[in-house]
């Protein structure tokens, strides 16, 4: 049951994809670029989003643009051929999400690109000089907000506390070998150092990229007592969140996180900003560079939109009764 009427999806999801012979027809339509590293199912509604900012900003596909977008189905290692199947169709502009940047940024760092879905600090990895004034090739959004990681997990865990408020030990479950900017990392400080303000006892577990080592890395939590888990916004996890969600269901535990995705596939509670928001919003910085703008001119959007999510099947399954307070803040509850 939907709280807020945001989401585009039943409208886009219906929306016509581009057509190939449409693009290799007319050669003077600006091209938008999309990326994306997660599975088809995720990817939909993201880039029917792109489109829609597009359109809030008076463009109409076939008419002002063309777009192409490929999906990686949560390969990761597939993302520099499909920048590079992009950028031989010679785009105006790319919008590229959470992995993706990084490639499309490396292949061609020359080129206009709209990031999104990004958890960490664009400044930080060297993609603009700042937020106000990028200064660079690149702009677009970011899902933190003013007050960073920590101001979040506060809030998250507050929601969560609502629902099982005598939780003595929480773990984390992340993702090792993350690369050089690790989401886990500003995740993990955040938690220890709120749990460690409330007397909750934390635990981070970090499991391999393959996921293989799973079963022992959730009997080793449960070993040591972890009556909770934490399931980290790494990408790699969401893109395998179908194989991820039954283990996690069948420890009996609790369980929470950032993305809205997770919780409608089992998390008892999520709270995060609006991901499809975002794409959204990358779509209508690709079209002010279409119509001229410089992307190092157009300000770093952070995160003003935030959604919290129930799983009342879950909660259901686990004994737990909600609170009147938290249905009504509830922004989406799954029944």
């Amino acid at each position: 049951m939907r709280r807020r009427g945001f989401l585009q999806a039943a409208g886009c999801a219906a929306m016509a994809w581009p057509m190939r012979a449409l693009a290799q027809s007319d050669k003077k339509l600006p091209l938008v670029a999309v990326l994306f590293p997660g599975t088809e199912e995720l990817f939909k509604p993201r880039v029917a989003a792109v489109r829609g900012g597009l359109k809030d900003e008076g463009m109409v596909e076939g008419r002002d643009y063309l777009l192409e977008a490929r999906f990686a189905s949560g390969d990761l290692s597939q993302l520099p051929r499909l920048a590079q199947e992009l950028d031989a169709l010679k785009p105006r502009v790319f919008v590229a999400a959470a992995h993706a940047v990084a490639t499309v940024h490396s292949l061609r760092p020359d080129a206009p690109l709209v990031f999104t879905a990004m958890a960490i600090d664009p400044i930080a990895v060297g993609l603009a000089e700042s937020y106000t004034r990028p200064g660079r090739t690149a702009t677009g959004n970011v899902m933190n907000a003013v007050g960073g990681e920590e101001s979040l997990t506060a809030k998250r865990l507050g929601f969560f506390r609502d629902l099982v408020p005598d939780i003595r030990r929480i773990g984390m479950i992340g993702v090792a070998d993350y690369g050089l900017a690790r989401l886990e990392t500003s995740e993990e400080a955040a938690l220890r150092k709120v749990t460690g303000q409330l007397g909750i006892t934390f635990g981070s577990y970090e499991i391999k990229p393959t996921l293989d080592d799973l079963e022992a890395v959730l009997s080793k939590a449960l070993g040591d007592g972890v009556e909770a888990f934490y399931i980290s916004g790494d990408p790699v996890l969401t893109y395998k969140i179908s194989v991820v969600m039954p283990r996690i269901l069948a420890t009996g535990k609790p369980t929470f996180g950032p993305y809205p995705d997770w919780a409608r596939a089992g998390l008892l509670l999520t709270y995060s900003s609006d991901a499809v928001d975002g794409f959204q919003r990358a779509g209508a910085y690709a079209a002010k560079i279409i119509r001229g703008a410089r992307p190092g001119d157009l300000p770093i959007e952070q995160a003003s939109k935030f959604w919290l999510v129930l799983n009342l099947k879950t909660a259901k399954q686990l004994g737990i009764n909600v609170p009147p307070n938290l249905l009504t803040l509830a922004d989406e509850l799954i029944e």
